[in-house]
């Protein structure tokens, strides 16, 4: 687990703790949606599974985006609740489903905030980053 806080240079009990819980809810709320077939609960859960390895994968491409994994994981989580509660059937295990979902949110913005200074410092730098790259695009088409 590389902290992208430079602030952090070690990797506490805490964290790993913090990323296992957030791997494993990932996963349960994935299954959930994986046991009630349809096409739609299937893509939900391979959505959840991709994000979960992501979010473990010790590759160097998964590492250096992480930053932008969390709030992805959180604000996939957020749309599968407001889908839910648009659509939704309600039912004993959509309400468990979704009380994991909110839990995974909130352990996903607790990161972020260890990680990557909270939100507002994700959009700042996401925003930085399209501007590099507009500006780097801009720079090769007029060459």
């Amino acid at each position: 687990m590389s902290a992208q806080n430079p602030a952090r240079s070690q990797v506490s009990p805490i964290d790993y703790g913090l990323r296992a819980a957030i791997v494993g809810l990932t996963l349960a709320t994935g299954y959930i949606h994986f046991t009630l077939g349809g096409l739609l609960f299937l893509a939900n859960a391979a959505g959840y599974a991709t994000l979960a390895v992501a979010m473990i994968a010790p590759i160097a491409l998964a590492s250096r985006f992480r930053w932008l994994i969390r709030p992805a994981l959180a604000a996939y989580a957020a749309s599968t609740i407001v889908g839910w509660l648009i659509m939704g059937p309600r039912f004993q295990l959509a309400y468990v489903a979704k009380g994991i979902e909110l839990v995974l949110i909130a352990l996903v913005l607790v990161e972020m905030f260890r990680y990557d200074g909270g939100p507002l410092a994700v959009a700042r730098r996401f925003f930085g980053e399209v501007t590099r790259v507009a500006h780097a695009a801009v720079g090769s088409a007029q060459a």
